[in-house]
């Protein structure tokens, strides 16, 4: 464990004006035969790359990522077993990253310390059992590089000039006063590079520049190579959007997402790996139309495997969930963030409340998850039970803007910390995953236990609400149809029986009683305080009868006639979307559950704004934050918060891969499985498959002429349950089977 090597976290004794290069050359014991084994476990303050004799110890970048670093740093484990000759040399370049550049939306740098630092310990075992470690200590030295600049906002500045200077090795580094014991080894997977994307189009800009559309609003950056005079720059900027005909940088609000190369006179390679951008397009400064053409843009994200897929009938509901697989990958980028180009990039909690189940079909997330969820942890109880807005948790270091006063726990933001374990749960059955994060859980759902009002309801502290309600005023988002009371007080019923599920599920029969009562008095204060005698549910709208179907706060009687008002609504909108966060992840659900399966299908499938389908019409590769971040006309929506990167409304696609692809679980980890597909709509087909932890599901069926045929197959040890409308139940063994309906 690297937290009990004697390995010193060293940084450059001075500012060198530079990315900081840190450098000691391995000198290795004699007489001990071959080298058997080498491993390099390293971290470091800021971002860093590590290379042995010039050779990348990984494929990793831009590790370690983002932690809560006052409470934990992760370090990486390389086998460098085939790297190690005698006389090697070992450097580490270290860039800004999110510990010391900029973070947030309200300014501000270098929240976590002012000093770059690395942290490393190389055991090297020899042929007759011998062992050698190699320790970051002052021995080491430093030196500048060619990064003259790096910020993941605002772009990376390489000089390839400074790559044929002397390489200045002799500047001395000191110990820098740092715990060891924050150090922890990585739960989840690294950043690498994921695929390589050719530019789709190159033209000139109205007003001359130069641009290249990648056909896909992606994550990462730009790589090139290029020849020119000494001293020549060149400049990228990249940008989700066109507008008016040039560059659409307002979205990024002050974020400059401009990387700059400067020539050496050579033949020079730029690769700017220590900064990322969301983007489609890029502005090209110092190329000409042949040269940007060659431009590669690279696709990074945390190497998470593909598990879930998805395809149907409707061409148009493909790109929906295509757009949703992007947005995904573009956002779990070490954690899970709303959005990867603008000057925020933070991993709100809201989000991934309600996307969760969603990322869990598409990938496999769960030691991705696991990770963001040890900082969750560790913020909450630092903040005595409080969870974040967002994770890691900066805003604590900055004072709360005015729309956010004094905040405390807040419905489904806060409920991230009971959603997302139990969705993993449901997913994986990973029950150490309950068991690490269970005193979190709990100590979220006791917190707000003292925040409610004298009649059980949640109705006295900030809340977001139905956030970015369509119908809300575009400059205040949190106002929204539904009463922040009901949609709170339903989320916190629905953390209440998750955890009450989750003590009994771990043997605290006493928190299971505790949390099962607080759960019965949360329902009965709902339905005295917010539901009228007639069945009407105070604000009366979508999202307050969907939160209440959905997470079972009605009789079953009071449900059918909750399903009716709001399929009523629902028709009188024109099928198009009027919930915001709260209400639209769960809104085909719920009409599917109170019987109007075909509604839930119009909704779905219609294409005016807002809707799901109104941003594919308009060309969108990835979710939008709006329904309308880009209105019919193709000007961008004039508001300050307009992103085109944003995963949270995708989170229908857990509805299409349960209802439409008819894939659910019944127990833990798909070990019993539901196939139960709900064809509706104009569609004709539909395939789905998902790789659980025992294997692959896989259904698909059509529809000819209103006969339904349906394929289904299990692995081995997978039983299930065949559940179509107008038939009986069947019971499921492995293998694969034809059903004619």
């Amino acid at each position: 464990m690297m937290h009990d090597s004697t390995a010193r976290m060293i940084t450059p004794a001075t500012e060198l004006g530079s990315a900081p290069c840190f450098r000691t050359e391995i000198d290795l014991d004699t007489g001990h035969g071959d080298v058997v084994a080498a491993t390099l476990r390293i971290s470091s303050l800021g971002v860093h790359e590590a290379r042995i004799d010039g050779q990348p110890v990984g494929a990793d970048v831009l590790s370690p990522g983002w932690s809560s670093y006052e409470h934990r740093l992760r370090y990486l484990s390389h086998d460098v077993t085939g790297l190690l000759t005698a006389g090697s040399v070992l450097t580490v370049q270290v860039g800004n990253g999110w510990y010391r550049g900029r973070l947030g939306f309200m300014g501000g740098r270098a929240f976590y310390g002012d000093r770059l630092g690395v942290i490393a310990d190389l055991e090297i075992r020899f042929a007759d059992g011998h062992r050698q470690v190699v320790v970051t200590d002052e021995s080491w030295t430093a030196g500048g590089s060619d990064v003259i600049a790096d910020d993941l906002y605002d772009g990376q500045t390489i000089d390839a000039r400074r790559r044929t200077a002397a390489p200045g090795w002799s500047l001395p580094v000191r110990v820098l006063d740092f715990d060891r014991g924050r150090l922890t080894p990585y739960i989840g997977p690294a950043v690498t590079r994921q695929d390589l994307v050719a530019p789709s189009k190159v033209w000139e800009s109205p007003t001359g520049r130069i641009l290249i559309d990648f056909g896909q609003n992606l994550v990462g950056w730009v790589r090139f190579t290029t020849t020119g005079p000494a001293g020549s720059e060149v400049r990228l900027r990249h940008a989700e959007v066109l507008e008016d005909g040039e560059l659409g940088v307002r979205p990024l609000r002050d974020a400059q997402a401009t990387d700059r190369f400067i020539r050496s006179g050579g033949v020079d390679f730029f690769e700017p790996t220590m900064t990322f951008h969301g983007f489609r397009y890029v502005e090209a400064t110092g190329l000409s139309l042949a040269e940007a053409d060659q431009l590669e843009a690279v696709v990074v994200h945390s190497q998470l495997r593909r598990t879930g897929e998805f395809a149907c009938s409707d061409e148009l509901l493909n790109q929906l969930h295509r757009n949703v697989v992007w947005s995904t990958k573009g956002n779990f980028l070490d954690l899970p963030t709303d959005c990867p180009q603008r000057n925020e990039r933070l991993g709100w909690t809201g989000d991934l409340a309600v996307f969760a189940p969603s990322a869990a079909y598409l990938f496999d997330v769960e030691a991705f998850l696991a990770d963001w969820l040890a900082d969750l942890a560790a913020e909450q109880q630092a903040a005595d039970g409080l969870v974040p807005f967002v994770i890691p948790d900066i805003l604590k270091f900055q004072p709360h803007p005015p729309e956010f006063p004094d905040p405390d726990s807040t419905a489904f933001w806060s409920d991230a910390a009971v959603w997302v374990p139990w969705t993993l749960w449901e997913a994986y059955g990973s029950r150490d995953l309950l068991e690490r994060q269970y005193p979190s859980m709990a100590a979220h759902v006791r917190r707000v236990r003292t925040l409610l009002s004298p009649s059980g309801v949640w109705d006295g502290s900030f809340q977001f609400g139905d956030w970015l309600d369509p119908d809300a005023p575009p400059d205040a988002p949190a106002k929204a149809k539904a009463d922040p009371g009901v949609v709170a007080t339903a989320a916190y019923y629905r953390s209440l029986t998750t955890v009450a599920a989750t003590a009994a599920l771990l043997g605290f029969a006493e928190d299971a009683a505790e949390f099962g009562a607080l759960a019965a008095r949360t329902r009965a204060a709902f339905n005295a305080e917010y539901v009228a005698a007639d069945g009407t549910i105070r604000s009366d709208c979508t999202t307050v009868y969907t939160l209440a179907i959905v997470f079972g706060l009605l009789s079953t009687a009071a449900a059918d006639s909750a399903g009716q008002r709001l399929a009523a609504l629902v028709a009188a909108s024109g099928y198009r979307v009027s919930t915001g966060f709260a209400g639209t992840p769960y809104i085909t659900e719920a009409l599917t559950r109170t019987g109007h399966l075909e509604d839930a299908y119009r909704l779905l499938t219609e294409r005016s704004c807002p809707s799901w389908l109104y941003p594919v019409t308009m060309g969108a590769t990835t979710i939008w934050e709006r329904w309308d971040s880009m209105l019919p006309d193709g000007s961008v929506n004039p508001g300050e918060m307009t992103s085109f990167n944003h995963y949270a409304l995708g989170a229908v696609a857990d509805w299409m891969h349960r209802t439409v692809g008819g894939i659910a679980p019944l127990s833990p980890g798909y070990a019993r499985v539901s196939i139960a597909p709900r064809p509706g709509g104009a569609l004709t087909w539909c395939r789905s498959s998902l790789d659980t932890r025992h294997g692959r599901i896989a259904v698909s069926w059509t529809l000819t002429d209103g006969a339904l045929e349906v394929t289904t197959t299990l692995p081995p040890g997978v039983t299930g349950i065949l559940s179509l409308t107008g038939h009986p139940p069947v019971e499921l063994t492995e293998g694969t089977y034809h059903w004619p309906a």
